[in-house]
Order: C-alpha cells, then sequence, then structure tokens
C-alpha cells in the first residue's frame, strides 16, 4: 500500500466531530476537502484550541481545509439537442491526471466523472459511461480509464468503489472485463494481451481466501463456500461507519440487532455493490436497520465473475495456455451450475439472491434478474418467464423500476437507473425479446428527453412511474451529470 496515500481517518477525533456536528449538507463534502497542512498539525491545533469558549469547529475547517468547489465551467445546453449536448459533456466530466491531495488517490490518465458530488472515479459507472465513449468515437478516453483501472489493481490490488482513500475497503460491480472487451472491439485483439495480468489480478482479488473455505467456515473475504460450490459476495474490509456517511452509518447501526462491526459491514458491502441502497439488502425488505448484504449470494455478481473466467479462458486460449484455459473453464462450468441451482426460482420464474446463512433464497423481485440474460446463462424457458415478469411488474411509462418495492431508498420504486435498463434491453435481445426490448428502449430514452428538455440536464436516475415527477430517495439529492445515463441514451439512440 503506497504510504503517500491521506487517509481522513488519521484526522481523529476532529474527523469525527465534524461528521457529527451538520457543518456540511452532504456527509461527503467534509472527506474530500483538501487539508493545508499534515494531519498531525491539524489534529494538535485541534485539541488545544476545541476547548476555548471561542472555538469555532466551523473557522477551524475554513482555516485547515480547502472545500471542494465545482469546476468552474462557460457551458451551457441551451439550444443543444440532446445529442449535441451528450457530445459536449464528456469534456465538461473529463479530469486530468490530478496531484490535489487530499483523500483523492493521484491518476496517470485523464477520466470521465459521472458529475454533482461525484468528482472522482466510479468503478461499475465507467463501463456504461465507456458505451457512450465509443458511440462518440472517444476510444482514446476509453482506454485511458482502462489504463487507470489497470494502474489501480497494480498499486492496490484491485479497482476501488472511486479514487478515494475512504473507498479502499472495497470495490464495485466487477465490470473491467467487459470494459476490457468493450476497448478490443474497438482495437483488436492486441487489447485481450494488454490487459491479462491486471484481468488475472482483479480476478485472484474477487476470489482470495477461496482456499480457507469449509463447512465449518463458509465464507470468507468475497467468496462463500455452498455444499461444494464456491460463489461470491459482496463484502468490505473495514468493519467501521463510512466516513463518507459516518453519522448516518451510526444511527444504522444503533437501530440493528447486530453488533456495529457487523452493521458496518453489511452496509458497506451494499455500496460495493452500487445498490445503495435498496430494500434487496434488507432482512425485513423494508428496513435499513435489518441489512444482511454480506450474508447474500447475488445474482448479479456471479454472472459479472462468470464473464470474468469466460473472457479469462478465451484469452487464454488464444495465447495457448491449454492449463490455465482449462481451469478457467471448469470454474465457469460450475459457476453457471451453481447459479442456476442457488438462484433460479421455478415456481416464480425469476432470479434470486441466495441466502446462505439460512439456506434459501431472498424472495425479493428486482432487476437482477436480467443479468443471467445479458450474460446469456439462462435457458430460453427462463427468459420466457422473466420476460413476463418484467412486462407485468417492472415495465411502467418510463422504463423499468427497479424493484416491486416502494420504501424511500433510491434503489427501489419508483426509480429507474440506466445501467439496469441497459442490462434488460440487452438481455431481451439476446433471447429475442424484441418487441418488449424495444418497449424498454423507447421508455426509457423518452424519459432522460423528457427531464432534458424541461431542465437542460440528464440525472443519475429517474422516476420511472411517474415521469412528471424528479426521482427522490436516497442519502443525497438526484445529481445532475451524468456519465451513465449520457452513455446508456447514446448507446441505445445508435442501437
Amino acid at each position: 500500500m503506497p504510504h503517500q496515500f491521506f487517509y481522513i481517518e488519521s484526522l481523529s477525533p476532529l474527523y469525527e466531530a465534524v461528521q457529527t456536528a451538520g457543518l456540511f449538507a452532504d456527509s461527503k463534502l467534509f472527506v474530500d476537502c483538501i487539508p493545508k497542512y499534515d494531519a498531525a498539525t491539524i489534529v494538535a491545533h485541534y485539541n488545544n484550541e476545541k476547548g476555548n469558549a471561542s472555538f469555532s469547529l466551523k473557522d477551524f475547517v475554513q482555516q485547515h481545509f480547502e472545500v471542494p468547489v465545482t469546476p468552474e465551467s462557460h457551458y451551457s445546453s441551451a439550444n443543444k439537442t440532446i445529442t449535441e449536448h451528450l457530445a459536449a459533456l464528456w469534456d465538461e466530466l473529463k479530469r486530468t491526471p490530478d496531484h490535489e491531495g487530499g483523500t483523492l488517490i493521484p491518476m496517470p490518465n485523464e477520466y470521465i466523472v459521472p458529475g454533482g458530488r461525484f468528482r472522482e472515479i466510479y468503478y461499475w459507472d465507467s463501463y456504461f459511461t465507456m458505451l457512450g465513449l465509443q458511440v462518440s468515437q472517444r476510444t482514446d478516453l476509453i482506454e485511458h480509464m482502462l489504463d487507470n483501472f489497470a494502474y489501480l489493481i497494480n498499486e492496490v490490488g484491485f479497482i476501488p468503489n472511486g479514487n478515494r482513500t475512504y473507498y479502499l475497503g472495497r470495490s464495485q460491480p466487477p465490470f473491467f472485463a467487459l470494459m476490457v472487451q468493450l476497448l478490443a472491439e474497438e482495437k483488436g485483439e492486441p487489447v485481450f494481451k494488454k490487459y491479462l495480468p491486471a484481468l488475472e489480478k482483479e480476478y485472484a482479488f474477487w476470489m482470495q481466501g477461496a482456499a480457507l473455505l469449509s463447512a465449518t467456515h463458509p465464507a470468507n473475504e468475497h467468496t462463500v463456500l455452498s455444499g461444494t460450490d464456491i460463489l461470491n459476495r459482496y463484502w468490505d474490509s473495514k468493519p467501521q461507519p463510512r466516513p463518507e456517511a459516518y453519522e448516518e452509518d451510526m444511527h444504522i447501526a444503533a437501530a440493528a440487532k447486530n453488533e456495529p462491526g457487523k452493521t458496518f459491514t453489511h452496509i458497506r458491502a451494499a455500496a460495493e455493490s452500487g445498490w445503495d441502497f435498496s430494500s434487496r439488502w434488507f432482512g425485513d425488505h423494508k428496513n435499513m436497520h435489518t441489512i444482511q448484504t454480506s450474508d447474500l449470494v447475488p445474482v448479479d455478481l456471479n454472472c459479472l465473475l462468470l464473464f470474468m473466467e469466460q473472457l479469462l479462458m478465451q484469452i487464454h486460449e488464444q495465447q495457448n495456455n491449454q492449463e490455465r484455459a482449462t481451469a478457467m473453464k471448469a470454474a465457469m462450468e460450475k459457476r453457471r451450475l451453481a447459479i442456476q441451482q442457488y438462484c433460479w426460482n421455478e415456481k416464480e420464474g425469476c432470479f434470486f439472491d441466495y441466502n446462505f446463512v439460512t439456506g434459501k433464497q431472498e424472495i425479493h423481485f428486482n432487476l437482477s434478474t436480467v443479468f443471467p440474460l445479458f450474460f446469456t446463462m439462462a435457458t430460453a424457458e427462463q427468459s420466457k418467464r422473466i420476460a413476463s415478469l418484467l412486462e407485468e411488474k417492472f415495465l411502467q411509462a418510463g422504463g423499468l423500476i427497479t424493484t416491486l418495492y416502494n420504501t424511500g431508498q433510491q434503489w427501489d420504486a419508483p426509480n429507474g437507473w440506466a445501467p439496469l435498463q441497459w442490462m434488460a434491453y440487452k438481455g431481451l435481445m439476446n433471447y429475442g425479446h424484441i418487441t418488449l426490448a424495444q418497449s424498454v428502449k423507447q421508455r426509457w430514452m423518452q424519459n432522460c428527453e423528457k427531464v432534458f428538455a424541461a431542465t437542460g440536464k440528464m440525472m443519475e436516475k429517474y422516476n420511472v412511474m411517474d415521469t412528471s415527477t424528479n426521482a427522490g430517495g436516497g442519502e443525497y439529492p438526484n445529481q445532475d451529470g451524468f456519465g451513465w445515463t449520457n452513455g446508456v441514451y447514446l448507446k441505445m439512440q445508435r442501437e
């Protein structure tokens, strides 16, 4: 681990004081601040001054930190069509290699940020952003971002949630293999050879600890043993509150039955899933304090790892490394059967997450059921059942709802999200459900167009049930920008 990284925890007890004082409307703002002095000096000043009658925490922060500001821009979407706006927006969302300090992990190449409060690169967002960069013929940017991810894999051992030190306990849905495939569509086979070492390290990260699994120790890091099958879960190595949501996490832990460390791990694991937050992860499917993310074997994560195994197998075959190709093929086949065995529910016609602690499926209807269609590992009959479920229960005026539950969480009804619209659309197309796929695409694009006409902005998420209302829910307001929405819209428009 490079020693020059700055960790917000090094500012304790100042860090906890700021995060519980409600100084900023958004908890993420302080952890993105840039310290003007080293941590030890700031903490010493704080300890000396905090007892003074005239002490102001707000003034202290202003004196000792640079608060992040949105980069100055003279950009306006006025008088632009949505397509012109999206083509121009890439340069607005582009960040150059930075050494600005604080919690930001510097990158060697330029990259696209999602927008709004998200001032850094995000792992799974980037794949959907790249779909749009491909349409805009910005192959250079796709390659720069892939090089950044390969750099992170080599530097810290994996791709973190985002390039911030407070994200170093966890990753995000592993889309790196799909990014490599996307770039190979543009630049050919040498791409596979170039990124093979990084792909192998990424796979090793997700499979770390698998050798230590046993019937008495069925879960270790990201790996889980069910019967004789090794599957994966979301997990985070730090059983503490998230610095970027410190007070929120403390409240949840106080209400939970689990001991705090376990609750923090479940919260962080849900953040790793990208679905932060959704009733999908809650034991009672309603309340955050029943969160149980790391007890579940998620459908989507295991489909992504299946694809990684498949791609590794193909690359090793190209390189005539028969031994490694055979190992990957065996792992892939075993995982395919295990997903079917543990996650498919014949009665409901849906893939569900599997709770390895209770030994039962979580009967919770959500869009992760489209991942087996996207990765063509469902049967034709399963695809029909899922298509009719989507049409009957999920399809709304503005696209597909994320889950069938309205809890106030942002990854629940009435919200729809670009990455899941794309996975569903492609999954349905893969199995010949053309009419439904086109309907999903058209409704989603019209929703984006309607909001753009009213606001001149592309949003992080959309209300798909009532397209006259903005999306809400979650820990922060709806953000504009927005990397993955732009990417999916452009790719759908091109299809």
